[in-house]
């Protein structure tokens, strides 16, 4: 099995499997309604994506381009968010309007646990480096939800700025970083104190943090302003080490979900509305390809060999 790029395409409600060198359809993949975050099992068999207006999960086989199982609850209201602990084959799953967190046993699928945020729109959640945190940004609240995931527990509730979407854990510091849509600023938590420590301009309605496999970046798509900001997560300013925004990439209208190959070399933004990919030279930083898709893409992976 050769590499492949996995992008959700909202408005088709279809996953489509793409060559990530060329560009090529390897498959396509009928789902439930509106299709909007994906995760790869641990072992690449699997792919789990939250079909959001549909109100379920699906489970795709990346062999077979099946879906082989589908998941409903109650509680699910917009599930959304998805992030796998893999040191506990565990699937997390933050639902934004009910404000839900939902924990899956990874092999079996099964669930484990289903507990609340007790904030307003739990909608993206990040792992720390040891997967012993989870993150959920809260986009109502205004606030990020830290939680013990052994314990299942709520350590705290620490605020950010206006409408906080995007969430990325930098896997060297630990720090938190979080794309706040209605002020355009990046906000950084200290994992330790939980304090926002710094806080950086971004480009008009950021909505994801995605940090690239070394940490030294951090890419922020911009959904209104049709760029990526590149975050330095070294950069000194007076004296200190502070993440900072150095550069912004043009790409598509409405650049969404975002991703790095494993090597860091390269990243891929879904833009959502000219229905395509951008391919991002990540050491020109710069655009240097885009490939088509179908409608809406947005939620995005990199399903490796």
């Amino acid at each position: 099995m050769s590499d492949r790029l996995v992008v959700l395409n909202k408005d088709s409600d279809s996953v489509s499997y793409l060559d990530p060198n060329t560009g090529d359809t390897v498959a396509v993949v009928e789902t439930d309604f509106n299709p909007h975050e994906v995760a790869i099992s641990p072992d690449g068999s699997l792919t789990y994506v939250t079909c959001s207006l549909g109100g379920a999960l699906n489970v795709i086989d990346n062999e077979s381009h099946e879906v082989v199982e589908r998941f409903e609850h109650e509680l699910f209201d917009f599930p959304h968010g998805l992030a796998v602990r893999e040191s506990a084959d565990e699937l997390w799953l933050v639902s934004t309007y009910s404000s839900q967190v939902f924990v899956f046993d990874v092999p079996t699928t099964e669930l484990l646990e289903v507990f609340p945020t007790y904030q307003d729109k739990s909608h993206m959640v990040a792992l720390s480096p040891d997967e012993s945190r989870a993150y959920v940004a809260n986009i109502g609240s205004d606030n990020v939800t830290v939680i013990d995931c052994n314990d299942r527990r709520i350590v705290g509730d620490p605020p950010v700025g206006e409408s906080p979407e995007g969430i990325g854990v930098d896997p060297d510091t630990g720090e938190v970083l979080v794309a706040n849509q209605d002020d355009g600023m990046l906000s950084v938590l200290d994992p330790e104190t939980l304090e926002e420590t710094n806080r950086a301009m971004l480009g008009e309605t950021p909505i994801r943090t995605v940090l690239s496999p070394d940490s030294r970046y951090a890419f922020v798509p911009n959904r209104e302003s049709n760029d990526v900001s590149v975050i330095d997560t070294e950069f000194v300013r007076n004296g200190e080490r502070r993440p900072w925004e150095i550069a912004r990439i043009p790409v598509g209208i409405w650049p969404g979900g975002t991703v790095f190959d494993p090597d860091g070399d390269r990243a891929f933004v879904a833009n959502n509305k000219t229905n395509d990919v951008s391919v991002i030279d990540v050491d020109a930083l710069e655009e240097v390809d885009r490939f088509e898709t179908e409608l809406h893409p947005d939620g995005i992976a990199y399903l490796a060999e």
